[in-house]
């Protein structure tokens, strides 16, 4: 007896002894629309995500290229120390010893690249990143940010420092702003609200800001400095406005009164940072300006350029005096010694420099594999930081660098940009000093590729290493390594004919898998708890994938907000200060609970994360920004000023959004020559992961045992406790007629047998 399921055309045989039936399906199989989403055809607002990073079994190393390097002056209570920032979003602190290197902290706040940072003063760490923010963290601590700095509207690449300053730093990005900062002022409280970001996760300082800090400033037409006392609520820096294009570098002086800048306008311009007001504009540079040097005086200045040329330029002559050809590509990175005699220079081509400034001999030290972004000088050695995530320690002679050019090989650098480039083409490039570093802190590679597989589950990476590995997304764990095979034939053998929601999103920026729950879409994926090997839990009870992952993501917080507000803590949102979230989300759309799941905090198996290696949250709630932390650091005290409301609200109050296209429609049919009689035309309606046998079951059920079919009514929907329909829990309980005369029953589409493990959504996929 052959059945038709409305959508493609489907045909079904099926036979019971001697007696065979056949049905057809004629009609395109097709979704229904959740009843709570009927009544509003307006697009809602678009909420804020939560994203959650899954990080290497490692997370002592980066696992993206190192953008910034800085070394202290001198030794930070007796310990040398390196720190470095990286495009995974995170700064490390590398204790020093020789030719060891452990990481001993890991400053995690940023939710983008780290641009660039700067030691200010004895023991305080200021970065820059692309998310807008400059930060500002103790060099000694845990890692814990201590001011979010929030001015800039665009991607914030690079900081100054005034090393005799201790209060003075600048900071400069894509938007064209160049921004003189006031730590102390910064940092000063002023009402009772004000608290450093360990004491409240988004504490900022910004114009408007909910955290306000001492009194306004900023730079009148006029350039001088103008205080606003009835804007007291909030520090503005002042501003050193000119720039009409990005600004890629800063420099200082070590007092603090001379402030350099470029960018893409290809001029260096000189500032006063104690007002702001503009001094001189250099011009010389044929492309971006992407280093800046300035002498301890702030009488010199070196720049390096994407135009391949280092530039020497004498401040009080405002001209450029010296002009060295070193580099065949754009020059990135720049490191003098203290007596501004020598440079070191690095950038896209790969290598590194040593010149003599006054002399103009240059001497090439190494060649590595990736293009270098910045230098440090450290005793007689030099870091190098380049877009791989590890930092090689290289021999630079730093105290007496002359002791390198007596091996030899030094070449006189020209005054043209393409003089470099022609004496490479002639094959008279100079052979490098070192072949090997001294030394490599090592990082994990990055994420080069991904492909999320058709489970919805599991994602197969290739790193930049080579290797392939499988991850469990629900986990946030490698359930599998396949070491350096083919990326491709292994996506080919992993592929599964079935069709989930698309719940989630993946992005590789951060280096590392960036997993993106945006609502309402997260909760469209649903899984029965049998598929997912759940004990304790009937196997056709439906688990919604973005639930459990949210449980098993915030079971940490739920645990310690428990400790902190007792039983309370997850009571339909009554804890959650300052607001109701049971009204906030209803005045937003209609919700539904989840009825199949309990309100409990209980984390099944397939959703547990790792404690060792834990993923890191980014997101954002009502007050304060973005930010980023360890699931394992969150402490309770984070509520909806911290999280989206309607992520606390599926977490607390079991409440999930309306969800779209959870449901098909078909008919059931006899199909064309059959002699059986057509038992109903009526539409049926089941949930889209409602597995083939299901059906079949129905159809034996309601169909060959003769049951009474007087209740089956047109567009009833297949669901639990409707005797007239197909239901996940249609055969719970008690054994049937028809299992105890186990026919043999097939059902087909478009003339193909079908799996009995194959879901209506696959079904309906696989027939478009």
């Amino acid at each position: 007896m052959p059945l038709i399921c409305a959508g493609q055309p489907h045909a079904n045989s099926l036979g019971l002894g001697s007696r065979v039936l056949k049905l057809s399906m004629s009609s395109a199989m097709h979704r229904v629309g959740s009843a709570g989403n009927t009544s509003n055809s307006s697009r809602p607002r678009k909420e804020k995500r939560l994203t959650y990073v899954l990080g290497d079994a490692n997370d002592s190393k980066h696992s993206a290229g190192i953008n910034c390097l800085a070394v202290p002056k001198s030794s930070i209570d007796g310990c040398d120390y390196l720190y470095t920032g990286s495009r995974d979003g995170t700064l490390k602190r590398w204790s020093l010893s020789e030719d060891v290197a452990s990481c001993s902290a890991t400053f995690e706040s940023h939710v983008d690249w780290v641009n660039d940072a700067v030691i200010v003063g004895s023991n305080r760490l200021v970065s820059c990143s692309s998310d807008g923010t400059v930060k500002t963290w103790n060099c000694l601590s845990d890692g814990g940010c201590t001011k979010t700095l929030r001015q800039h509207s665009d991607y914030v690449t690079c900081l100054a420092a005034a090393e005799k300053n201790s209060n003075v730093v600048a900071s400069g990005g894509l938007g064209g702003e160049v921004f003189i900062w006031d730590l102390e002022a910064a940092y000063a409280p002023n009402s009772k609200s004000d608290a450093t970001d360990e004491e409240c996760s988004n504490g900022t300082i910004a114009s408007g800001n909910p955290l306000p800090v001492t009194s306004l400033r900023t730079i009148s037409s006029s350039n001088n400095i103008s205080t606003h006392p009835n804007q007291s609520h909030g520090y503005v820096p002042i501003a050193a406005k000119g720039h009409k294009e990005s600004v890629y570098a800063l420099a200082m002086n070590d007092s603090g009164t001379l402030l350099v800048s470029g960018g893409t306008e290809k001029v260096v311009r000189v500032w006063d940072p104690r007002t702001g007001s503009k001094t001189m504009k250099l011009r010389g540079h044929t492309d971006n300006i992407r280093a800046l040097l300035l002498d301890s005086t702030g009488r010199f200045c070196l720049s390096g350029s994407s135009d391949s040329m280092i530039r020497l330029w004498d401040l009080g002559q405002q001209r450029c005096v010296h002009s060295y050809a070193v580099h065949t590509d754009s020059v990135w990175a720049l490191a003098s010694t203290p007596s501004f005699s020598y440079v070191y220079s690095g950038g896209r081509d790969l290598s590194l420099y040593i010149t003599d400034l006054s002399t103009r001999e240059s001497l090439l030290l190494c060649t590595g594999e990736y293009p270098i972004q910045q230098l440090a000088i450290h005793d007689e050695n030099i870091w190098v930081a380049t877009t791989d995530s590890s930092v090689r320690r290289w021999p630079a002679e730093g105290r007496n660098p002359q002791k390198v050019f007596e091996r030899g090989g030094s070449f006189l650098a020209g005054n043209l940009s393409f003089s470099r480039a022609r004496a490479s083409l002639e094959g008279s490039t100079p052979v490098p000093v070192y072949k090997e570093p001294t030394f490599t802190i090592s990082g994990a590679p990055a994420i080069v590729q991904h492909e999320i597989l058709n489970n919805r589950r599991h994602i197969l990476t290739k790193d930049a290493a080579g290797s392939v590995k499988l991850w469990e997304v629900t986990r946030g764990i490698v359930i599998e390594d396949y070491g350096k095979v083919s990326y491709e034939e292994k996506k080919e053998e992993l592929f599964e004919m079935v069709s989930i929601p698309a719940w989630f999103t993946v992005d590789t920026r951060l280096g590392s898998l960036s997993v993106h729950l945006d609502t309402p879409q997260c909760f469209s994926a649903e899984m029965y708890s049998a598929d997912l090997n759940i004990t304790g839990k009937p196997e056709d009870d439906k688990v919604n994938l973005a639930r459990e992952t949210l449980k098993g993501l915030m079971a940490h917080w739920l645990a310690k907000r428990k400790q902190r507000f007792g039983s309370q803590a997850s009571a339909n949102g009554e804890v959650l200060s300052g607001k109701d979230i049971s009204a906030r989300s209803l005045s937003h759309s209609r919700l539904e609970a989840d009825g199949n799941a309990e309100n409990d905090s209980m984390v099944y198996p397939p959703f547990e994360f790792s404690t060792v290696s834990p993923p890191s949250i980014i997101t954002e709630g009502s007050q304060g920004g973005p930010w980023r932390r360890k699931i394992t650091d969150l402490d309770g005290t984070e509520d909806e000023k911290d999280f989206p409301w309607w992520c606390l609200d599926c977490v607390l109050n079991n409440r999930l959004p309306p969800r779209e296209n959870t449901k098909c429609s078909f008919y059931l049919h006899p199909c064309e020559g059959s002699s059986i009689q057509i038992l109903t035309q009526g539409k049926l309606s089941a949930p889209r992961i409602l597995r083939v046998h299901k059906v079949v079951n129905y159809v034996i059920e309601k169909m060959v045992l003769d049951k009474p079919l007087d209740n089956v009514n047109p567009d009833v929907p297949f669901g639990p406790g409707l005797s007239s329909t197909v239901g996940d829990g249609s055969f719970r309980s008690g054994l049937k007629p028809w299992q105890k005369l186990k026919p043999s029953i097939e059902i087909l589409c478009n003339n193909q047998v079908l799996s009995p493990d194959m879901s209506l959504a696959t079904l309906n996929a696989c027939n478009r």
